[in-house]
């Protein structure tokens, strides 16, 4: 299967939707990666807590996962959706400019509306501190019109075959559509008050919430990106997909065996014996068609692995990938009942999440939207792509600290808290394993710094783009040649 390409009959593509959300994207990307390195400092030093309620670690913490998830994976999503459906459809965006905007506008509200309730305590108090009932029921309108918009660009398609990515995101709007109304079951208080009673209580609620809650990652972070993934490496690699019929097999497993796994989650709990058996036997089976993606991906790159010398994009986009496939193969090791016992409620589960957050989410993020900014302000290249290498090094080494500060970090917890002296009592209290995190949440920390480092360079590079400036790059053979070409469409 070749790469997607432009069609050679002009096409008008709504573009102004798309760069809406990339602007949005970039913004709530930045604040929510401030919030996950203050929230982390928080830890190391609790005064910055502040004494304010609205300023806690209970209350900032879900700001901060909103932020990243929903609002800079969310709007990554939408904007992205919109840009290869009509591309690979070759047709504009259905329901016209008004519709999209009301996607677009409508989608922000539900970020806002949810943050300012997470600082307020408005909440379900769920585990995902999920927003009430009446925030619940605007996403649910503005969803049903973005899959109205999705899914009527590719009904009214100008090509017969629908590209692989199409699928992935259609998989990713519908399944989640599933997961919010059945996670979000409440009855209201009243119409004109914003508190809700939750449908279930006890373990069925602790089933419900992590079936939703490893879903979302399972269909938003990893679905939803695996499209992304199968449009922009082929694009800026100009290479084709390595297997389309690896990308079929790899999609239609992992729909099927994701939706399975939540219950690792629950582990030695009250949950029943049998259904925690069964996420650990799917956890396990995702390994592979996880990597058969990440193998998909990789191997795109065949006869172009040179051009990772010279196009740090490109750089993003693939290390993105093998962070994908460490991820993968991690996560199934946790989910085994034995591996899990040491793992579970350890800050070995906090690094696991962000090297699939940062490294996976993050990075092929950034490489879409480098992709995408030139091309949208219609720009002849990137301002400086030497910046988006600094950018590059900086936001790798804040994920290698903070990953691997949780792993030592976690492990430590894991075994202080299963250690016993010679009487067969616990060898050491619950405040001594605080005492021995602490360095390693400053680590933590300090690479949430050179994280959010990292991505003021890319909004600085961004804004220059945006004006039409170029930098007058000094090593001129770093760019590459793709880059010194005008932006093609």
């Amino acid at each position: 299967m070749t790469a997607p390409t432009a069609s050679p009959e002009r096409v008008a593509y709504n573009e102004e939707i798309v760069k809406k959300f990339v602007i949005a994207a970039t913004f709530f990307g930045v604040v929510g990666f401030i919030a996950g390195t203050f929230i982390a400092f928080q830890l190391a030093f609790p005064i910055l807590n502040l004494g304010l309620e609205w300023t806690t670690f209970g209350r900032l913490r879900p700001v901060h996962t909103s932020a990243v998830v929903f609002a800079f994976g969310g709007n990554i999503m939408l904007g992205t959706s919109f840009y290869v459906v009509q591309r690979t459809c070759r047709q504009t965006l259905f329901g016209g400019p008004t519709f999209a905007n009301l996607i677009f506008w409508g989608y922000q509200l539900v970020i806002v509306l949810a943050a300012t309730g997470y600082i307020l305590g408005i909440t379900q108090s769920k585990e995902y501190a999920e927003p009430e009932w009446y925030v619940d029921l605007l996403l649910t309108v503005v969803w049903v019109m973005y899959l109205i918009a999705f899914a009527g660009t590719l009904m009214t398609r100008r090509e017969s075959h629908i590209y692989v990515a199409n699928w992935f995101y259609l998989a990713f709007i519908l399944t989640i559509a599933v997961l919010h109304l059945g996670n979000n079951v409440a009855v209201p208080v009243s119409w004109t008050g914003t508190k809700s009673y939750i449908a279930m209580t006890g373990v069925q609620d602790a089933m419900t919430q992590w079936w939703y809650g490893h879903n979302a990652v399972g269909f938003f972070l990893t679905a939803g990106f695996l499209g992304l993934m199968y449009y922009f490496i082929p694009k800026q690699a100009e290479r084709p997909v390595y297997s389309y019929r690896l990308s079929v097999i790899h999609y239609w497993s992992l729909i099927f065996l994701y939706i399975w796994a939540g219950p690792h989650h629950l582990y030695y709990t009250a949950l029943p014996d049998w259904t925690q058996t069964l996420g650990m036997a799917f956890s396990v089976m995702l390994w592979m068609p996880s990597w058969g993606g990440m193998i998909n991906g990789l191997m795109t790159l065949s006869g172009a692995w040179h051009k990772l010398r010279t196009d740090p994009v490109l750089r993003f986009l693939v290390t993105s990938v093998a962070f994908y496939g460490m991820s993968t193969f991690e996560g199934p090791a946790m989910s085994i009942k034995a591996v899990n016992s040491l793992s579970h409620y350890t800050d070995w589960t906090i690094g696991h999440v962000h090297s699939g957050a940062l490294g996976w989410v993050a990075f092929v993020s950034f490489g879409a939207l480098y992709f995408l900014v030139p091309k949208l302000w219609n720009r002849e290249r990137l301002y400086s792509l030497r910046m988006v290498t600094w950018h590059f090094w900086i936001a790798t080494i804040g994920i290698v600290l903070y990953i691997t500060s949780m792993w030592i970090s976690g492990i430590m917890q894991g075994l202080m808290w299963r250690a016993y002296d010679e009487y067969g009592f616990l060898q050491y209290s619950f405040i001594e394993t605080v005492e021995a995190m602490k360095p390693y949440y400053i680590i933590r920390a300090t690479g949430g710094l050179l994280f959010v480092a990292g991505a003021l360079i890319m909004v600085y590079n961004f804004i220059k783009t945006a004006n039409g400036e170029l930098r007058n790059e000094l090593a001129f053979e770093d760019v590459p040649e793709t880059a010194q070409e005008p932006a093609k469409v």
